[in-house]
């Protein structure tokens, strides 16, 4: 019989830009598990080193998560403790860290959330808009895009959406086309140096 009591496993938010927006909590724990499972271990490690952290990483991503949640499962259940961290932001929102939160709860393994910077959340609140009620959709689909727009037209609670640069200006549009004119936020470079939001309506041409 196996009397080995799984570690912990922590979900760590990490900053979403300013490396300076890192929790005190966040970073005891990143010190004091054993690994560390990343989404992106360069960018992780920027972190590590700007804080004297020289915890093993192990990277953790989309494309290799069905392979590397076995071994992340494996160092738990033989007691060991594992953070994991997104490239910026709370893990789980919009990146594989859900499915290992997933795991945990059906494996009965402890869990623990280290809260702190969230890109959606801090968008928001910079928007202008409002923010007593709104609705995350993340990163449109490529397919099937202009059905969900169509299927959201009548929300009436604040929309938020994750976009890459190179398509805001085509996603823009494509709101616009459906939506009309509705008051929109822009947010870019959130937290850095170059932070800027820009603030309208879908109609203005700008």
């Amino acid at each position: 019989m196996n009397d080995q009591r799984p570690g912990t496993l922590y979900l760590c938010a990490t900053p979403i830009g300013n490396l300076e927006d890192v929790t005190l909590r966040a970073l005891r724990v990143l010190k004091e598990v054993d690994l560390i499972a990343a989404e992106d271990t360069r960018q992780t490690q920027k972190l590590l080193q700007r804080y004297g952290i020289r915890t093993r990483l192990l990277s953790y991503h989309a494309h290799n998560q069905d392979r590397r949640a076995g071994e992340i499962w494996a160092a738990l259940e033989a007691g060991k403790s594992v953070a994991v961290v997104s490239d910026a932001g709370l893990p789980g929102i919009s990146d594989p860290g859900a499915l290992l939160v997933a795991g945990a709860v059906e494996r009965g393994i402890p869990l623990v959330v280290v809260p702190g910077a969230s890109a959606p959340v801090t968008a928001l609140v910079a928007s202008g808009l409002r923010t007593d009620r709104f609705v995350f959709e993340g990163f449109l689909p490529r397919k099937g895009r202009k059905k969900l727009l169509e299927e959201l037209a009548l929300e009436r609670r604040t929309l938020v959406f994750f976009e890459s640069p190179n398509r805001v200006l085509k996603t823009l549009e494509e709101l616009r086309e459906v939506f009309g004119e509705r008051r929109v936020a822009v947010a870019r470079e959130l937290t850095k140096l170059h932070e800027e939001v820009f603030r309208g309506t879908l109609d203005r041409k700008s």
